[in-house]
């Protein structure tokens, strides 16, 4: 067979603001890339969005793959339909029945971010880690674990959801309501969203994380203010994970993943809180940045 036709992967990343599909061929690497935005509260929109982002990326490549997709939640074991999605439009859908249905193949799904952790475990910055914890830190707060390079999924598919527990050692108690209906979520301190209400709720006039940090940069006293407390939120939320799962590696993906500060500054915070005299946990940023869920939503398929 001429390398042209060997198998394709397809990988797709379905977040909050966009949706990003990759293509892997074999023996040749990355093929193919594109990106969209995602339809907002849209589920059909969504659906159709993904399909024709498969359409148009096999008739551009001559032939068909599989299809890999990370989404931020997770499928119920149960009644097969979509759970836990900060991205709420997806909540109680046949999101993988329905993509089945219009792309006419067996399709596999995962959460996000475990697909990040399993892409930067097998070939990224914690490849040399045996236990790992993938972090996103965008629109939502999610996680994932790999353990021998293997994905962590639990038996409520549900490992690593870190960012639906409550923020541990919390110094404040100003009650904010999480999408998921409880309050005060790791997430609603730690996701974009979190990061800017809260610096909103202390005054502050930014409008998104980007400018909050460019204020920091500026040294307004607000900001730098709002950028601190982020940083202890991070070291307390982390602190509660290495207590528990003790892993080699904390891997950081998403749009905050940005924050220089944090891989300086959390493992210098979260010393307090650790149970245990010294802490060898390494903290790094994702090696292939915002690409990492796609990569690994390709290797869904092995």
């Amino acid at each position: 067979m001429e390398s042209s036709r060997k198998h394709i992967r397809f990988g797709i990343d379905l977040g909050g603001t966009k949706i990003e599909i990759i293509a892997l061929q074999e023996g040749q690497g990355e093929v193919y890339r594109r990106r969209v935005a995602t339809p907002q509260g849209n589920y059909l929109a969504t659906i159709g969005a993904i399909c024709e982002l498969v359409f148009t990326a096999e008739k551009e490549l001559g032939q068909q793959g599989s299809v890999g997709i990370g989404i931020p939640g997770a499928i119920s074991a149960h009644s097969g339909l979509v759970k836990n999605a900060n991205s709420t439009c997806l909540i109680g859908n046949p999101l993988q029945q329905d993509l089945q249905s219009k792309l006419k193949r067996e399709i596999r799904i995962s959460n996000d971010a475990n697909c990040m952790t399993v892409s930067e475990a097998n070939d990224g910055t914690a490849k040399d880690a045996n236990v790992v914890f993938g972090v996103i830190v965008g629109t939502g707060t999610g996680g994932g674990i790999s353990i021998h390079k293997k994905v962590l999924d639990g038996a409520n598919l549900i490992a690593g959801e870190w960012g639906h527990n409550p923020m541990p050692w919390q110094e404040d108690y100003e009650k904010v309501k999480c999408y998921c209906g409880k309050y005060n979520c790791i997430e609603t301190y730690l996701s974009g969203p979190g990061f800017l209400n809260r610096y909103q709720m202390q005054g502050g006039t930014a409008e998104s994380p980007k400018e909050i940090l460019r204020l920091v940069d500026s040294e307004d006293e607000l900001a730098v203010k709002a950028l601190e407390q982020y940083l202890k939120n991070m070291a307390k939320a982390l602190a509660s994970v290495i207590n528990v799962l003790d892993p080699d590696t904390i891997v950081v993906a998403g749009g905050l993943s940005h924050i220089k500060q944090i891989y300086k500054h959390v493992p210098e915070l979260w010393q307090e809180y650790v149970f245990s005299d010294r802490v060898d946990t390494k903290i790094v940023k994702a090696e292939h940045g915002d690409s990492s869920g796609v990569r690994g939503a390709a290797w869904l398929w092995g």
